[in-house]
């Protein structure tokens, strides 16, 4: 039996290795997420920003859309001395570490451009470790265990999300104090970091670099950052030009400059490759888009998950400032019931990949989604307090503690519920299906391409989404949020045994 074989199929304490580096990747993944997304809403809501600001701040998460950009280099270049992806993973963890602590120090009301600007380093970090982490567990996983390591990178996410999206709200309210928090996760990366390099296994031989010069793969990146700075500054001329201006108060105009600007960026970005070549990310798009039905994979890697997306861009500050709730009292809910059905979730998906066809999780997870976007609109239409509230006990579980028993809203640990609950579910499925659609010697920008292009929800509907809210209200906004998701289902439905054969393949 080969070397590879033996790392499959063995069982025991080498497998159990393996599952738990795939869980403690995936909270790792996952923490610094909430820390550019809904606890930073949070901080800045307490700040006193205004709704519309809030959206446009979404697009802090952008280098989680374009890091298939940079991830050639990561399918390019190893770190010396720990082999294969898992350099990269350490030095990122503890790159996130300082860049937190950096954030911890800035005040965003006083200078909210700096603030702004570290969040978006910090978006970067994050988004390049997540496309090493999606490489490592790609590589490392066989295709009959990527089920359960979906379902496993889904619990891990979740927690993290819980402890970043969540708990830390408890904090803050506890501590007075964003920055001490902010301080607390960096000082989490760094013990991530310790972690994760004593216990992650090296991948096997034949998972290598691609063959190129670094020279010419060094000149093609820096083409592609020049064809991206000056794609974005001509947008931004041509605009100004035919008498529009970046600053004007129409909120619409300002939504006009940003998505001209990323569309030039973009596109004259990948063009400068064409005449300065950029062999890694040349070849892994021409792997990628030379498989079978690569352009509908795209649509529905967009699709998919675009209604949970829009419901989610703007959740913070629709239960913080919409319906009134208080920093703790929403972070009790997802630290309670929330962290139960992110369990629940992820394992009653893992349960079900291990036993339908993907294509099945992939519609059911799907549906599932968008029927859980309804609990917002719910809370939306009959506001808080409509259906009474729980008495959350007193407990102390070290990282978070409440001293006395706590009323929290029913229907918003009804809405937290069912978000919690068909979020694991269906980022599980999803994991695996786009580990399927992987190739070995690509897995990094594979997989980033893929991911990146699922996280165009995320990012490009906050913008609209802050908009639109503050234009027609909550209950149309959350309505819109379950409309958007149908295309995603019907073109799961017209793909489903492409979908199928994704499974058959490692």
């Amino acid at each position: 039996m080969s070397q590879t074989a033996t790392m499959y199929t063995a069982t025991g304490l080498p497998r159990l290795r393996r599952l738990l580096v795939i869980l403690l990747l995936g909270f790792a993944s996952g923490l610094p997420l909430a820390l550019t997304g809904g606890a930073m809403q949070a901080w800045l809501t307490v700040d006193g920003l205004d709704l519309v600001t809030l959206g446009f701040l979404a697009l802090i998460g952008i280098p989680y859309t374009f890091k298939f950009l940079w991830a050639p280099l990561i399918d390019r270049f190893d770190l010396p001395l720990l082999g294969r992806r898992r350099g990269w993973i350490v030095l990122l963890l503890l790159a996130l570490g300082a860049a937190l602590l950096l954030m911890s120090g800035l005040r965003p009301a006083q200078n909210l451009a700096l603030f702004a600007a570290v969040a978006v380093g910090v978006a970067c970090l994050s988004a390049t470790l997540d496309v090493v982490i999606d490489a490592y567990r790609t590589d490392l996983l066989a295709p009959s265990e990527r089920g359960l390591g979906g379902s496993l990178t889904v619990l891990g996410y979740r927690l993290a999300m819980v402890l970043s999206g969540g708990i830390t709200l408890i904090w803050a309210e506890q501590w007075q104090s964003w920055p001490q928090v902010y301080r607390v996760m960096a000082g989490l990366c760094l013990a991530l970091a310790v972690l994760v390099l004593v216990l992650m296994p090296a991948l096997p031989r034949r998972f290598t670099a691609p063959d190129s010069r670094p020279a010419g793969e060094l000149r093609g990146f820096l083409a592609l950052v020049a064809g991206v700075a000056v794609g974005a500054w001509l947008a931004h001329g041509l605009l100004v030009l035919l008498g529009l201006d970046a600053e004007s108060s129409n909120r619409w105009v300002r939504l006009l400059f940003v998505l001209c600007q990323i569309a030039a960026a973009i596109t004259l970005g990948l063009w400068a490759t064409r005449w300065v070549p950029f062999p890694t990310l040349n070849d892994s798009l021409r792997s990628y888009f030379g498989m079978k039905g690569a352009g509908a994979f795209l649509a529905l890697v967009v699709l998919y998950k675009v209604g949970d997306a829009f419901a989610l861009s703007l959740s913070t500050p629709f239960l913080l400032k919409g319906m009134g709730f208080a920093q703790a009292e929403v972070g009790l809910a997802n630290k309670t019931i929330g962290l139960l059905m992110t369990i629940v979730g992820a394992v009653v998906g893992g349960f079900f990949l291990l036993r339908v066809r993907l294509s099945q999780a992939v519609l059911a997870f799907g549906a599932l989604q968008l029927v859980s976007n309804l609990g917002f609109y719910l809370l939306a239409q009959q506001g808080a307090g409509a259906w009474g509230q729980l008495m959350v006990p007193a407990f102390d579980l070290f990282i978070v503690q409440v001293s006395h028993p706590t009323p929290v809203d029913s229907l918003l640990l009804l809405a937290l519920s069912l978000d919690n609950f068909a979020g694991g579910m269906g980022t599980a499925a999803f994991v695996a299906l786009l580990s399927g659609l992987c190739g070995t010697r690509f897995s990094a920008t594979h997989y980033a391409l893929l991911s990146a292009f699922a996280t165009l929800g995320r990012v490009f509907v906050g913008p609209f989404a802050g908009v639109l809210a503050d234009a027609l209200g909550w209950q149309v906004f959350f309505l819109v949020s379950v409309v958007v998701g149908v295309p995603g289902l019907v073109l799961a439905w017209w793909l489903r045994r492409e979908v199928d054969a994704t499974t058959a393949h490692g």
